[in-house]
């Protein structure tokens, strides 16, 4: 099989993930273009995907690591720290209109959380994938993934209130 209907078959099978995934990290529903740069940037590397890792890992690995890109630039861009959080309370896609208040107002706290608590709970809290996943994607120990999940739950819960359910 070609590397191009390779990397197309993983966009019809992840594209909605990543798209999830880089809307709640980018804080905007703007994010076609990174998605697309994202398989473009698998197909580019395509040759040294070695297959030890889960595709969907791989992907979500470079989706990461375009949304820190993306937001460097965006930062130095517009240097504002005002802006930048404005930028970070934008409401989300069109999921998020049928949000109750109470989700709104936690994607907005989780949005203001420091990038490692941000991304540990986007990938691992809501997108579901396991600590495994989880570290291959974000370059870190299991057990890393573990401790800053549990301390970005714990950062989660004192600033929204409520209970944050912290499976492992």
């Amino acid at each position: 099989m070609s590397n191009n209907r390779v990397i197309a078959d993983w966009f019809h099978l992840y594209s909605d993930s990543i798209y999830t995934f880089l809307v709640y990290r980018m804080g905007t529903a703007d994010v076609e273009d990174l998605v697309q740069e994202v398989f473009i940037r698998a197909l580019n590397s395509y040759g040294s995907f070695e297959g030890k890792a889960n595709p969907k890992t791989w992907l979500y690995s470079i989706a990461r690591n375009l949304a820190v890109d993306e937001m460097r630039k965006r930062s130095k861009a517009n240097r504002s720290i005002s802006s930048f959080f404005e930028a970070a309370s934008i409401e989300t896609p069109e999921s998020l209109l049928i949000l109750n208040e109470d989700s709104r107002e936690m994607l907005t706290v989780i949005h203001g959380l420091k990038a490692n608590y941000r991304d540990v709970l986007l990938l691992k809290g809501m997108n579901g994938l396991d600590v495994k996943e989880t570290a291959a994607i974000l370059g870190w120990t299991e057990n890393k993934v573990r401790v800053t999940y549990h301390r970005a739950c714990k950062k989660l819960q004192s600033k929204w209130g409520g209970s944050i359910n912290e499976e492992s």
